[in-house]
């Protein structure tokens, strides 16, 4: 039995003591990712329309049109009630079709259609987050049947991303569920760092487009890549780091790349992006080594 009376040992004492405090949890950090033109060199749906053609699931009319919906994506940007117009669009596409039946497809596909597409830069740099203990995650408007194998693909800890209503005999409705256009990433953000622990002003954010502005303001590490001309014009203002991806690689040729030192030199360059945002913030306006501006 534990001995009664006596003195207690001065931290028990300390910890006892009235308005004693613990010293504070540090919540962890994470990087949050766009995925079209970011981690991919490409849009998702676009990569996905002929794998999803040929299994039938949308018909060619469907993929042609869908194609040209995307066009103005991929090639400079659009604005919110486009986006918007985009989205209702591909919605109405999905309706009818079975969720299981799609998230086989993005399955078949990943090898084929999305690994090809994968920035090697954009996996240096999931490899260091994780390598200095942060979160990594994608966060995309495209649909989460889509983005979620493609995160689990590129390393990423889980995914957030837009959801299409299902009915009971799980088929798609036509019916967006929840858009993560625009605004509503910033939400998914702050909703994810609370579920998740994360402390945002700690966080990275990183993403190609003006759209996401609110989700690169949302973090404590924001940087722009591959960014539109709005985009860099905003990242340069700010004295935001600007990285410009273009090698799309094999992730098996990637792989074996992997050592300890690869992600020590990407996590350094992260530190010294980071050193760079601070100073700009405070006043100067350093150049980022191996950006573009």
């Amino acid at each position: 039995m534990p001995a009664t009376g006596g003195a207690q040992p001065a931290a028990t004492l300390r910890a006892s003591a009235p308005g004693a405090r613990s010293a504070p949890r540090r919540r962890r950090a994470a990087a949050y990712f766009d995925l079209d033109k970011t981690i991919l060199a490409t849009s998702t749906a676009m990569a996905l329309g002929a794998p999803m053609h040929r299994s039938g699931l949308i018909s060619s009319l469907a993929l042609a049109r869908g194609a040209v919906a995307q066009l103005p994506y991929l090639l400079a940007g659009v604005d919110a009630a486009r986006a918007s117009r985009l989205m209702e669009h591909l919605a109405t596409m999905s309706s009818g079709v079975s969720q299981q039946a799609l998230r086989d497809v993005v399955e078949g596909a990943l090898l084929s259609a999305i690994e090809p597409a994968v920035y090697a830069e954009a996996l240096d740099l999931i490899e260091g987050h994780h390598r200095a203990g942060h979160d990594v995650v994608v966060v995309s408007a495209s649909m989460v049947e889509m983005v979620e194998p493609v995160a689990r693909l590129v390393g990423a800890d889980r995914a957030v991303a837009t959801r299409m209503e299902v009915n009971s005999d799980g088929l798609f409705t036509g019916r967006i569920e929840r858009s993560l256009l625009h605004d509503e990433k910033a939400v998914a953000l702050a909703q994810d760092a609370a579920i998740h622990d994360i402390d945002l002003s700690r966080s990275w954010a990183y993403s190609d487009s003006i759209s996401d502005e609110p989700l690169l303001r949302a973090v404590g590490h924001p940087v722009a890549v591959n960014p539109d001309r709005e985009l860099r014009r905003l990242a340069e203002g700010e004295g935001w780091p600007v990285r410009d991806f273009a090698r799309p690689v094999q992730l098996r040729a990637w792989r074996p790349r992997l050592t300890r030192a690869t992600g020590l030199m990407v996590l350094a360059a992260l530190v010294a992006a980071g050193t760079a945002l601070l100073a700009a913030r405070r006043g100067a306006s350093p150049r980022i080594r191996g950006s573009r501006r």
